[in-house]
């Protein structure tokens, strides 16, 4: 059984989606159960469609390789929905029989560990997401199971190695032992892993609307056993360079549109596409692409991949299906200027190689100035 955490649109139309896709191509898969860490009310109302075996909808939308892509998918990957909280006894008696996998996707916030969490009685479950975890897999360790393949989906770099650091230090603070810990260390894969999709819009109660390009990329390690394949998944070596091309070139396109939406003062409801149709926005973004970002990836010796990842990523804002407002990204913006837009140009700094980057140094500046 695969464990998710986290009742998010995007993994309904990421792993969840996969998964079904996998399995309707004659591939053994695992069912799905969906775990909802928070109380949100909102997100509570989603878990009885996950336990309806008529699935959800998936509606992929978009251009791919110049091709008007429209379909929808049900998905039937997903066989239950539980709460963490009010089904704890339930969550741990599957996760000590029947899980082989855990993936996740529980935000920003989700591995952070909760200040002074103490651990759990046999009732109630721990407080935040690293204590479930560190509690479902002591369950296990006691048990004398087999440890569990994590693939978490947060936007975090090295996802697969923070998460094993954080359990294991709240093991450690938790008193449970060496014995647990080398467990955790020997028997349990922890993967880094990252995702790729723009999941535009939700639906209800449960389902989404996407785009055509999706991407999982998997960071390869001895013994790993992937729960199904499919051709979003990348097996690598290098999880950088992928990284790297998402961070520097999709993330920075929307920080940069979003950085001259606001400077020209353009509507609150401006999406990306609608971006793309403004010749001062969608040429300043061609601009800042040709002149300095696929520059920048040349002098660290990734220029092909670049060039492509561009010309998809600019396919992929001008998808007419999808409503990505520029107000959205341009939430935590000085942040993401810092990371996006930053993190590059000191990324082709250390490369040795000088390379005049006027606009993107131009964006920073005034960062620092506000």
């Amino acid at each position: 059984m695969i464990l998710q955490f986290g009742t998010s649109r995007f993994l309904q139309a990421h792993v969840d989606l996969f998964a079904w896709q996998a399995r309707t191509s004659g591939q053994d898969v695992p069912p799905i159960v969906i775990a909802q860490v928070t109380d949100d009310e909102a997100r509570s109302r989603r878990l009885s469609a996950f336990a309806d075996p008529s699935g959800f909808s998936v509606i992929v939308r978009g251009v791919e390789k110049g091709r008007r892509i429209a379909s929808s998918i049900i998905v039937r990957s997903v066989v239950d929905g539980i709460s963490a909280r009010r089904d704890w006894r339930k969550l741990v008696a599957l996760f000590v029989s029947s899980v082989t996998h855990v993936v996740s996707n529980t935000g920003a916030t989700g591995f952070e560990s909760i200040e002074g969490e103490q651990p759990p009685n046999s009732v109630q479950p721990p407080t935040g997401f690293i204590g479930m975890i560190v509690q479902l897999l002591y369950n296990r360790w006691k048990a004398g199971r087999d440890g569990v393949t994590f693939l978490p989906c947060e936007l975090i770099r090295t996802n697969g190695a923070v998460l094993h650091h954080r359990v294991k230090a709240l093991s450690n603070q938790w008193g449970y032992g060496a014995a647990f810990e080398e467990w955790l260390d020997t028997e349990c894969r922890w993967v880094d892993t990252l995702v790729d999709r723009i999941v535009s819009e939700p639906l209800n109660p449960a389902g989404a609307i996407t785009e055509p390009y999706a991407l999982w990329a998997v960071s390869r390690q001895p013994g790993l056993v992937m729960p199904f394949n499919h051709p979003a998944i990348e097996l690598t070596d290098d999880l950088e360079h992928f990284e790297r091309l998402k961070l520097h070139i999709l993330n920075l396109g929307h920080t940069w549109l979003a950085a001259q939406w606001r400077r020209l003062g353009e509507p609150s409801a401006m999406t990306v596409l609608d971006a793309m149709s403004t010749p001062a926005l969608a040429d300043s973004l061609t601009a800042v692409y040709r002149d300095e970002v696929v520059p920048g990836f040349i002098a660290r010796g990734a220029g092909d991949a670049a060039h492509d990842y561009v010309e998809t990523t600019l396919e992929r804002f001008r998808n007419p299906f999808l409503a990505h407002r520029l107000a959205d990204i341009a939430t935590d913006h000085s942040t993401k200027i810092k990371t996006r837009i930053g993190g590059f140009v000191d990324w082709v700094e250390r490369s040795g190689t000088v390379l005049p980057m006027p606009k993107l140094q131009h964006l920073l500046q005034a960062r620092s100035a506000s």
